[in-house]
């Protein structure tokens, strides 16, 4: 599975899926974006599955147009995983 990792999202949890071909958005040359610019750019690049912490994208943004899956990681601290 071709997984995206949001800016926000740490990339160590990159490490935690050793079975998925993971990128993160600054590799990807995508860092800065805006949601509705980076659900575009994913377009046609073969992500399935977009790993943001941005609980407000679902409000902001159609993502059934998107095609992929966006993964909302809830946690109270932006620091979680350091």
């Amino acid at each position: 599975m071709r997984i995206l990792l949001d800016e926000c999202v740490p990339r160590r949890l990159r490490r935690e899926l050793p079975e998925h071909d993971v990128h993160t958005v600054a590799e990807m040359g995508w860092a800065g974006k805006k949601n509705g610019e980076l659900l575009q750019s994913l377009a046609g690049q073969g992500f399935e599955v977009l790993l943001t912490v941005d609980q407000n994208l679902r409000h902001q943004q159609n993502l059934k147009a998107a095609g992929i899956a966006v993964v909302v990681l809830m946690q109270p601290r932006i620091d979680w995983w350091i």
